[in-house]
């Protein structure tokens, strides 16, 4: 790689920049893909060895509701998304700054992991209570006929489930899959990125690159992670009344085991089909859209 193209791939990156493409980068993103994420969480939630397909899930949302079926629950994660992103954009962006203020010209890997580790307990932290309710919304006309909107939904989960700590059930097994995901999504990224622009040099990375990279890092964070990406899930609709599928898990541990021996291995991973479908253009838009917006803005 050449001092140039070395120079533009490291340089600090204004906060500002960081959080406002950040946060557009997931908004656009996930509506993209709020299809799949729905289909992704029925299945994930269902305790039956019958598997149902996604195709033939998603159809069923669009007979029954139309198409606000295929959007339900996009409204409220597009507002956890947007601060979700922009807190683990800013994050990893501003530990990898602080790096780069010294006498490097690029952050090494042990930097990447502390950055991703920084920027995936942020987000979790600042927006889970948001996520517990998108979980809720997007199921709740497959638990009951009646659809309540964001504010019935808050109100009842305050009242009937523990006041403000029901709405942090299931963080940690949220923060056992979300960080390792955000450390692996950005490490695979930032470091397919470097070998090939150490080789080809600045100018040759593309929009095609961006897109291929982020789908490929994105792909593989997430099939390393996917059961507990499952038990999130579960554990925060694991008292929502009038749901058919009923859990008795008491930890993290005794979930994965249970889970294990009624619905096999392959249980960890229902719903793996429709999300790779979500993440796969999900993650790879989201590096793509980042990139442009950190240029032009």
């Amino acid at each position: 790689m050449t001092q140039n193209s070395t120079t533009k791939d490291a340089a600090q990156i204004p906060m500002w920049k960081s959080l406002l493409a950040g946060g557009l980068a997931g908004v656009y993103s996930r509506t993209l893909t709020a299809p799949m994420e729905r289909a992704k969480i029925i299945l994930q939630i269902n305790t039956q060895k019958s598997s149902v397909s996604t195709i033939g899930l998603m159809t069923d949302f669009y007979k029954k509701e139309g198409i606000k079926g295929l959007f339900r629950g996009n409204g409220i994660n597009c507002l956890r998304v947007f601060p979700y992103m922009s807190i683990q954009y800013f994050a990893f962006q501003s530990y990898k700054n602080h790096v780069l203020a010294g006498s490097k010209t690029e952050i090494e890997t042990k930097d990447r992991l502390v950055a991703g580790f920084l920027s995936g307990v942020s987000c979790v932290i600042g927006t889970y209570p948001l996520d517990l309710l998108k979980s809720r919304m997007t199921i709740q006309t497959m638990a009951s006929k009646e659809a309540k909107n964001a504010t019935s939904v808050t109100k009842d989960i305050y009242l009937n489930e523990g006041g403000i700590l029901a709405f942090y059930r299931g963080m940690w097994p949220t923060l056992v899959g979300v960080v390792p995901f955000v450390i692996l999504n950005f490490s695979f990224y930032e470091k397919m990125k470097y070998y090939y622009m150490n080789i080809y040099g600045f100018e040759s990375f593309t929009n095609i690159h961006k897109l291929c990279f982020g789908a490929t890092a994105g792909s593989l964070a997430q099939i390393i992670i996917y059961p507990f990406d499952l038990l999130r899930r579960r554990f925060q609709i694991i008292n929502m009344p009038h749901l058919k599928a009923k859990y008795d898990y008491t930890s993290i541990t005794d979930a994965l085991i249970k889970i294990y021996r009624r619905e096999s291995f392959f249980g960890l991973y229902k719903g793996l089909a429709p999300n790779l479908m979500k993440v796969i253009p999900a993650t790879a838009f989201q590096w793509w859209i980042y990139e442009c917006l950190i240029k032009n803005l």
